[in-house]
């Protein structure tokens, strides 16, 4: 982590990587500089050349794309009127669907600022002192976040077991007070998780206990607990909602892996557009360590184990985990090949626990409450609650914390209906990689298996939800561009399949290849289906080929 920590932190003080510096840290560091040139290519934070004074990067993906963020940018720039000091670009998404069309100014998020709030960002790009921060950019604290540090009240949540913040991390040092050994918690933990048939809340769903238990019987020492918080899909941020207001059941429940598995270090891999929710992390981290919950005698069970932040240089593709795995590694995040699999040859080659924010969460709450709990949460039928990501066309989008098993329809009316007095065509229920499903779908239950009956997944719990004012063939189009520009470009199937379909799905609509061309569609996506390293050239043909199925 070394390199990509000192490349980022030049990255941030001088706004770019000279190549002067970069031969500069190869001689100093004993790297070839052309190892340090892969690096400087494939992160997409790095930038090559000086700045100008202000960078306003526009989120170009699905939720921002319904919320007219091309035409906003367009008339944002035309207002500029060629101003030198400006440089305004498009960009992936940016982690703030719930302000779409989202921005940043100088990497600073300015939600619940929107790019519709033209004069307002005008007036910031004038220079005005009171709004440009250290390193010449718009302080975050412009739009800060609410005060939530140790004295802060609870905000109700039913994932939170704790009344009063004095009672954080009560979880974890009953388990090592009472006569209760490690061994005896490794039981607990494992139990309790495989009772609750607690899947990961990341995507793919994976068992949690079941994977905390293969990772506890690794032999290999040292061990790693790593916290995925690099949520990257369009329509997905619940991620930051629970770092910004829950971080200590994260740290809990990443305390509780370590434990459980036998590892003394634990790192969070965080996505760099959450700046302010890193300084939350970096505040709930103090705050543990300053109350003996991390450390040489982790709350008091005679074993070391810290945390570390570690900010992403950028790229969808890092979501993968063994992706992340390599970054972590100094290397080109590019997927590696499986078997084998991270809990058995994970980070440094050694066995690695990996799961996202919400899934280190829940842990924290089963564990503390026990799985009958758990399964009272849900709906009738149902276990369990869903951190849910709502974007697109509705009233009030935000994150939005429900009983496992509730159905859109119902999610919908929690989050003030559609907007605009629409009626609902289509939705995506697990955000950019699950399938479009048609409006008569939208009695489904939010879960895992509900879901994949009906033709789609629960995915990330990000749900899209699209009126009738749009046109679906362009927001496939949309979301299969995503994934071509995301593309790791390491395995040749997605990397040219889906720069073909994206050059089809443009012809067919702009009129140049007809309707019929789009037959090509499902062989491709077969291919690359079977044949891509990743999960992301894997479902990189899903929006298109759903919305043809259902159409």
């Amino acid at each position: 982590m070394k390199l990509l920590r000192e490349l980022s932190e030049r990255q941030h003080s001088h706004g770019y990587v000279s190549d002067e510096w970069l031969r500069e840290l190869s001689k100093r560091a004993r790297v070839p500089l052309y190892r340090l040139e892969g690096l400087v290519s494939f992160y997409t934070s790095f930038r090559r050349t000086p700045p100008p004074k202000w960078i306003v990067r526009v989120c170009r993906d699905v939720s921002c794309s319904m919320a007219g963020c091309r035409e906003q940018s367009e008339e944002l720039k035309s207002a500029l009127n060629g101003r030198g000091d400006v440089e305004l670009c498009e960009v992936s998404c940016l982690g703030r669907c719930d302000a779409a069309p989202a921005l940043t100014i100088n990497d600073a998020p300015l939600a619940p600022m929107t790019l519709n709030d033209r004069d307002a960002i005008l007036a910031l790009l004038s220079g005005d002192e009171r709004c440009v921060g250290e390193q010449g950019g718009v302080s975050p604290p412009m739009h800060p976040l609410p005060n939530r540090g140790a004295d802060a009240a609870p905000l109700g949540w039913k994932t939170d077991p704790y009344h009063d913040s004095a009672d954080r991390y009560s979880t974890v040092r009953g388990l090592v007070t009472s006569d209760a050994s490690l061994v005896n918690l490794r039981a607990v933990c494992l139990e309790r998780l495989t009772s609750a048939q607690l899947r990961g809340m990341g995507g793919a769903g994976f068992p949690t206990g079941k994977k905390w238990e293969l990772v506890a019987n690794e032999l290999a020492r040292p061990k790693y607990v790593i916290c995925n918080a690099d949520e990257s899909e369009p329509g997905t941020f619940k991620d930051r909602l629970i770092l910004a207001e829950l971080p200590h059941l994260v740290l809990e429940g990443m305390l509780l892996a370590a434990l459980t598995i036998g590892a003394e270090r634990g790192i969070i891999f965080l996505r760099h557009e959450y700046e302010p929710e890193r300084q939350r992390i970096e505040a709930a981290l103090k705050e543990a360590r300053a109350a003996g919950v991390l450390g040489s005698n982790a709350a008091g069970s005679g074993r070391a184990f810290d945390v570390e932040v570690f900010v992403s240089p950028g790229g969808y593709i890092l979501g993968e985990e063994t992706a992340l795995l390599e970054a972590l590694e100094d290397k080109r995040g590019e997927p590696r090949n499986k078997p084998p699999y991270p809990g058995q040859h994970g980070l440094w080659g050694q066995p690695t626990l990996i799961n996202n924010v919400e899934t280190f969460a829940f842990a924290t709450a089963i564990v503390h409450h026990g799985a009958d709990w758990w399964r009272e949460q849900g709906r009738p039928g149902f276990a369990g609650l869903k951190f849910v990501s709502v974007s697109g066309d509705v009233v009030r989008p935000g994150v939005y914390e429900i009983p496992m098993g509730t159905t859109v329809d119902e999610l919908i009316d929690l989050a003030g209906g559609l907007s605009n007095g629409q009626h609902l065509q289509a939705f995506l229920p697990g955000g950019a990689s699950s399938n479009f499903l048609p409006a008569d779908k939208a009695a489904t239950p939010l879960d895992f298996d509900a879901m994949k009956q009906v033709g789609s997944m629960l995915g990330t719990g990000a749900v899209i939800l699209i009126g009738n004012c749009h046109n679906l063939f362009d927001l496939a189009t949309n979301l299969v561009r995503f994934f071509r520009n995301e593309s790791c470009g390491k395995c040749v199937p997605c990397r040219l399949g889906s720069q073909h379909a994206v050059e089809l799905l443009e012809a067919v609509g702009s009129g140049e290849r007809p309707i019929a061309a789009l037959q090509e569609l499902p062989v491709l996506g077969e291919t690359l289906e079977q044949t891509s390293i990743c999960g992301l050239g894997q479902v990189a043909l899903n929006p298109i080929l759903s919305l043809l199925r259902i159409r």
